[in-house]
């Protein structure tokens, strides 16, 4: 159904599924059937709003249009945004603009801002922007330029493959109920996992990442406000967020990047405690949360031995006691012969010190355990792969191809087979009647007073 133009729009038509456009104009293609299926598939039109703070509900109408030109304001008639969203629920409207890149295309500061003056000037409550560009939340810009604006016209940020894997979990998850939706929702993946369509995970460290290198290799130290450092950790985020989409098509299940509380409500605070660590220990680390995983994923990129790190910790089950027990534990739930590059960390109570044991040697001798405890009692087990991947660490695309094989590796041989210890439940003492009660005593006889 063809919708009516909003008054206010001197040029735009309904988003199309099939956009009469020039073969060159891969972006206009792209938005135009995006913002069709954003407005026809209630379900992911709504979930993708539920991730910028718009709620919705059942009377929550969505509307789209594409190319469209405003009647009047302060811009000028050659700004196009991409797109104009309508949420309407009862009387109430609301409205965003949307601009998106594809291919290699940037988002720029200066095309932004002047799209907030537009939304400022029609009384329009946001901007969205779609890039193949990666963030941390819809609400964490990857221009670092719109972040720090004054406008107090909120700008969102959706990448293409966040759009993508928003597209297979409510396909592999089921939660399409019309058949006809579904198959139009099944098209629009196969549309945006073509490669001629132009989306593209990440695929490359900036030129910094080899210069950084460079620096440790010879002993250098990493400044906490240097340029090439803030570079590499922007570019870090902008990756670990690609793992987290690419692991959860794997799983066909949200997979997030689990922060600390503090960084959740300040993404600064967050870049500037990481770039501390980036300084003082020459690591790059992050945590991902996997739905039922019996851990966190933790991922950590060491500069110095040029290797990288993925693994998870379990808690040692405490109701064994030696050392080699517990471990034995442990070495039960492997079940993979991907041995090469795995390692355990034996972590001790009361103590920051640990012990790292390959797991081959470990498992032909797990009373190596009892060997390294020397009286110590066993905390906890980090078991990762520890692969060392030399001169392609230090290659800008070789990097993020090893992380992006090595990540999902550790997780399908190792991670989805363990279990976390749980304590058994209290049983119910055998001297206990059905009734609930104690069995009582036998009763001694009463003696006479005579007696």
């Amino acid at each position: 159904m063809t919708l009516s133009r909003p008054e206010y729009l001197v040029q735009g038509e309904s988003a199309r599924l099939f956009p009469v456009l020039s073969t060159t104009s891969k972006e206009g293609r792209a938005t135009s059937i995006f913002l069709a299926c954003f407005s026809t598939v209630d379900k992911f039109g709504k979930k993708l709003l539920a991730s910028i703070g718009k709620s919705t509900g059942k009377r929550t109408k969505l509307d789209a249009f594409s190319e469209i030109v405003f009647d009047c304001g302060t811009e000028s008639p050659s700004e196009r945004p991409d797109g104009l969203i309508i949420v309407r629920t009862g009387s109430k409207e609301w409205k965003a603009l949307v601009e998106s890149k594809i291919g290699r295309n940037e988002l720029s500061e200066e095309q932004i801002e002047r799209y907030r003056l537009i939304a400022k000037d029609h009384v329009i409550d946001c901007v969205i922007t779609i890039s193949n560009q990666f963030t941390t939340s819809p609400q964490y810009h990857p221009v670092e330029a719109v972040r720090k604006s004054k406008s107090k016209i909120p700008v969102y940020h959706w990448s293409w493959m966040y759009v993508l894997t928003t597209v297979d979990l409510l396909i592999s998850n089921t939660e399409i109920q019309d058949a006809h939706q579904e198959h139009l929702l099944n098209e629009f993946r196969r549309f945006l996992s073509h490669e001629s369509t132009g989306v593209r995970g990440f695929e490359m460290m900036p030129p910094e990442w080899a210069e950084l290198n460079k620096l440790i290799s010879a002993g250098g130290k990493i400044l906490q406000k240097s340029d090439v450092a803030a570079s590499v950790l922007n570019a870090w985020h902008q990756e670990t967020r690609d793992l987290s989409l690419i692991l959860s098509r794997h799983t066909e299940t949200p997979v997030i990047e689990k922060l600390p509380y503090k960084h959740t409500k300040d993404m600064a605070l967050r870049f500037k405690d990481q770039i501390k660590i980036l300084c003082e220990e020459n690591t790059l680390r992050s945590t991902l949360s996997i739905p039922d995983a019996p851990a966190l994923l933790e991922i950590v990129a060491d500069l110095p031995r040029r290797t990288i790190d993925v693994g998870m910790t379990l808690q040692a089950p405490q109701d064994k006691v030696s050392p080699k027990a517990r471990t034995n534990w442990l070495l039960r739930q492997v079940k993979t012969d991907k041995l090469n590059d795995l390692y355990v960390r034996l972590n001790w109570f009361r103590t920051s010190q640990s012990t790292t044991v390959s797991y081959t040697e470990l498992s032909q001798d797990p009373g190596l355990a009892d060997v390294q405890a020397n009286g110590k009692n066993l905390q906890s087990f980090h078991i990762f792969y520890a692969r060392r991947i030399g001169a392609r660490f230090t290659q800008r695309s070789k990097f993020i191809t090893e992380l992006e094989n090595i990540v999902p590796e550790f997780y399908r041989e190792i991670g989805q087979r363990l279990s976390a210890w749980r304590p058994k439940p209290p049983k119910i003492r055998d001297d206990v009647t059905n009734s609930g009660s104690s069995t009582p005593p036998p009763e001694l006889p009463i003696s006479s007073p005579e007696e």
